[in-house]
């Protein structure tokens, strides 16, 4: 097994935008002065003029191959969740010993490489909530009950111990296994699609390893509003763009929310980071390798978008993975 860490990036559409949120995403890292390398996992449909600017910012390329889930009736909060799955290659990346998968609408204001000191085998990540109707489908939205705020409504006593604690999907600290891979492939086979995809199949998987982080290292943006009384906006390390109109590169304040002062806030932080020219790739002196060659570093930093919208209809629901 391989001694390096990682960070991923998976783009479905051929000529989507998703670029820009990996190039902020780099240069981000590069700001705060990552140690590691940042990984980009790509789908085949990627574009050539896509994967030159990710390797001229210092990306290593990976391409994968999509996974789709068993064929069924259920009807995903997103369409585009359903290439959600193909992430699940990044197991496969056993020259890697411990990676950090990072969606492409996410960005680093603080150096986080410390999480990857944290116990060897567990999957870190930081809860989610259930409070918008995407969650309708789940006992623990119509009960009322959060795992955010779990004294607010309590969960029914006559319906025995609370749902396992649940993870966004869109942040996580894991470790690359062929073995684990391989359970994961045969799991999907077996296991019926859920609205929330491959977040509802990686929180069954993981449910006994599964430790939960600050939700610092992952504001989903929605946070702000859900669940205000949990967030430090002070300590906000890693922001997460997933809510309905908060992605930079298409904002245009007019959605639900985002309006908001914190939000326009935060905005602003990934252009300045994104606009910052000094923040570009420079190429070491005396370097001998280029950025796709899979070279064997004792430790590698790695971030993996999201699948980004395709161009079908969807439901227009705040995203919560």
């Amino acid at each position: 097994m391989g001694s390096e860490v990682g960070v991923e990036v998976i783009n479905n559409a051929g000529n989507g935008d998703y670029v820009k949120g990996v190039v902020g995403l780099a240069k981000g890292l590069r700001k705060v002065k990552s140690a590691y390398p940042l990984v980009v996992a790509i789908l085949p449909d990627v574009p050539e003029e896509h994967r030159h600017i990710l390797k001229s910012q210092g990306c290593i390329v990976r391409e994968i191959e999509p996974i789709y889930p068993p064929e069924n009736q259920i009807q995903f909060a997103m369409a585009y969740y359903v290439i959600n799955y193909s992430k699940l290659r990044i197991w496969n990346f056993e020259e890697y010993r411990k990676m950090m998968y990072l969606d492409a609408d996410i960005q680093v204001f603080e150096n986080i490489d410390h999480l990857f000191d944290m116990e060897d085998g567990y999957f870190y990540a930081t809860m989610d909530c259930f409070c918008e109707k995407t969650w309708s489908h789940s006992l623990q939205f119509k009960v009322g009950y959060c795992q955010q705020c779990p004294d607010r409504v309590k969960w029914p006593a006559e319906m025995g111990s609370p749902p396992p604690l649940y993870f966004n999907a869109g942040m996580f600290v894991f470790e690359p296994s062929h073995v684990t891979y391989q359970n994961l492939l045969h799991t999907l086979k077996i296991t019926p699609p859920t609205p929330f995809a491959e977040q509802d199949f990686l929180n069954m998987f993981f449910e006994k390893v599964f430790k939960p982080i600050p939700l610092e290292y992952n504001l989903v943006l929605a946070m702000l509003w859900r669940h205000p009384e949990n967030v430090d906006f002070n300590q906000v390390k890693v922001a997460h763009y997933c809510a309905a109109g908060s992605k930079p590169w298409r904002f245009t304040g007019k959605e639900a929310n985002m309006d908001r002062e914190d939000i326009n806030i935060l905005v602003a932080k990934w252009w300045e980071i994104y606009n910052d020219e000094s923040l570009d790739y420079k190429k070491p002196e005396n370097a001998h390798t280029t950025t796709d060659e899979n070279t064997n570093f004792s430790r590698t930093s790695s971030i993996m978008a999201s699948m980004p919208e395709p161009r079908m209809a969807y439901i227009p629901a705040p995203s919560a993975a």
